[in-house]
């Protein structure tokens, strides 16, 4: 064989490969460690005072992102030739009250210890008063289960108590294990998120709905709902009440549920297991409820930042590859004062964007479609920036390709996998997993699918658009680390740092792991940015939505 053989050969090789494969290395190495760690500092300093919606922190947080995209070279996203778009939110600062009577005793729990509950209706001060308790076991209509928690009974005007997540059902084969024909066994589907369970109780007329809290199935202690709870809420501006939720939901801590139950004579383990089957109904716990709700409201004008590299294809720059991250976190504790940093949540995903702007503008010429970032308010409010955006979009969502989310970056060193969180639903698989090929790790599906993870981050109010959308996580798999490694540091993080103060930067991680993702989300939106067109596929649940869209 002639020496020029072996080197001909791969040039033709290489040539058969579409150019869109060939991602640059000055592109790909355009992605720092030093860079992404730098604007995790930033963001996750005192002087950013938790990133907020709608407080000096938001300001702040804004200004940095805009002077970092345009320091990059991007325009700014919104065709007003802005680097924003407004969110008009509501926030209301929850002061509730909440006792219930059974049997003649009346019992008052205290917020925040034993409750957490608020109101997103307009009045400052919202009551519910003498209002029957019914336990409705999962709180879910499911019919393509078979499924009716409600069945039999008006819950109009009642207060509803439910179990956290979907229903477990045991696998009538091995019933150490979930039935995957039922609610997708160990996954998380809609039903099981809290969102659903109020959106459900509103559309049936509930006057409150009551979650159950339990640290193993929600994955997170107390103190992450008590964060939460005590802290102003939001809701985006609109005329009425929200749909998405009765007058007053809220949540109870596991042992003052039991105690409720008990004092209407029932077993809450006992309900818990009855709730499992299709034929249960809901329990009247021959008692009732009451609410009250003062609201501190304020208007809050809070704002998506959104920046732009406009494609260079005469015709494929009206087409559109989103890549999000949310800014926003919890603020600063109105007791403690201690600032909630949000260094991995999420921080570390809008430096990511930040890196993949920058890897972008590495390229000789700019991809065909036209890349956005937008950085979302309010996800940890319920995903509202995201579904402002969904709802008004700045450009058409017909013309909109793919959402590429990122909400937390592996901070834990390189592994040999990327879970696909949202496995299944669109042919980005397939991409994904190519690219994942050249890196030399394999595609794997999401190691903690009782999360659900695809319902708790951005990219879920995209989907419900239509949109195909990409979420990952590195979070198993540790090169050279021990086999439990990264239940350890998994587990370790939601325990202790999730929504906590405690989630601020620290100088032992390793985001070697973290470039190494960012590079990989890079190549899959620069492969649809060159002219890749993702679609749903057939068992989606989001499919009906994207035909939608294309019409």
């Amino acid at each position: 064989m002639s020496p020029r053989r072996p080197l001909l050969l791969t040039m033709l090789a290489l040539s058969a490969v579409p150019a869109c494969a060939q991602a640059p290395a000055k592109a790909l190495n355009a992605i720092s460690a030093q860079d992404l760690t730098a604007h995790i500092q930033t963001l996750a300093s005192d002087e950013f005072e938790g990133r907020a919606p709608g407080t000096p922190g938001e300001a702040k947080t804004v200004a940095y992102l805009r002077q970092e995209f345009k320091k990059l070279g991007l325009k700014p996203g919104n065709p007003d030739g802005s680097w924003v778009q407004a969110v008009p939110m509501r926030g209301q600062k929850p002061s509730p009250d909440f006792s219930y009577t059974i049997g003649g005793k009346q019992v008052a729990l205290k917020f925040e210890d034993d409750f957490v509950a608020h109101s997103t209706s307009q009045p400052s001060t919202v009551n519910v008063s003498n209002s029957e308790l019914v336990f409705v076991g999962y709180g879910v209509q499911a019919p393509e289960y078979g499924w009716d928690d409600y069945k039999g009974v008006d819950v109009r005007g009642k207060t509803i108590l439910m179990l956290i997540n979907d229903p477990a059902i045991p696998d009538p084969n091995h019933p150490a294990e979930l039935d995957p024909n039922m609610f997708k066994g160990k996954a998380m589907t809609y039903y099981g998120r809290w969102t659903y369970k109020y959106e459900i109780a509103a559309k049936l007329g509930a006057a409150a709905a009551i979650i159950i809290h339990e640290t193993k199935p929600a994955a997170y202690p107390w103190d992450v709902v008590r964060s939460g709870g005590n802290s102003e809420q939001f809701s985006l501006l609109r005329d009425g009440d929200d749909p998405d939720a009765p007058a007053v939901p809220g949540w109870i801590q596991l042992d003052k549920a039991k105690a409720m139950l008990a004092a209407a004579g029932y077993d809450f383990d006992t309900l818990k297991k009855q709730a499992l089957s299709k034929d249960f109904r809901p329990v009247s716990l021959k008692g009732t409820a009451d609410f009250n709700v003062a609201n501190i409201s304020r208007t809050v004008n809070s704002n998506n930042v959104v920046a732009k590299i406009e494609g260079s294809d005469p015709k494929l720059k009206n087409e559109y590859v989103i890549y999000s991250a949310h800014w926003d976190h919890l603020g600063v504790d109105g007791k403690t004062g201690k600032i909630y940093y949000g260094a991995l949540d999420n921080a570390s995903g809008v430096s990511a964007l930040l890196e993949l702007a920058k890897a972008y503008k590495a390229l000789p010429k700019a991809p065909k479609r036209s890349i956005l970032f937008i950085a979302t308010t309010a996800e940890e409010k319920g995903l509202l920036g995201a579904k402002y955006y969904a709802a008004h979009p700045l450009y058409p969502l017909k013309n909109t390709v793919a959402n590429i989310n990122i909400d937390g970056i592996n901070a834990w060193g390189k592994t040999r996998q990327i879970e696909n969180v949202t496995s299944g639903h669109s042919s980005i698989d397939g991409i994904l997993e190519k690219y994942a090929k050249t890196q030399g790790r394999l595609m794997e599906k999401d190691s903690r699918p009782e999360l659900g993870s695809f319902y708790r981050a951005d990219q879920l109010e995209f989907a419900r658009a239509g949109v195909p959308v990409l979420y990952t996580k590195a979070r198993s798999g540790y090169l050279n680390k021990p086999d439990n490694y990264a239940t350890e540091v998994v587990n370790n993080y939601f325990t202790h740092d999730y929504h906590q103060v405690t989630d601020s930067f620290r100088t032992d991680w390793d985001f070697s792991g973290g470039v190494q993702d960012i590079q990989l989300l890079f190549q899959v939106g620069l492969d649809i940015a060159q002219g890749v067109t993702p679609t749903w596929h057939a068992g989606s649940e989001f499919k009906a939505a994207g035909d939608r869209r294309l019409k």
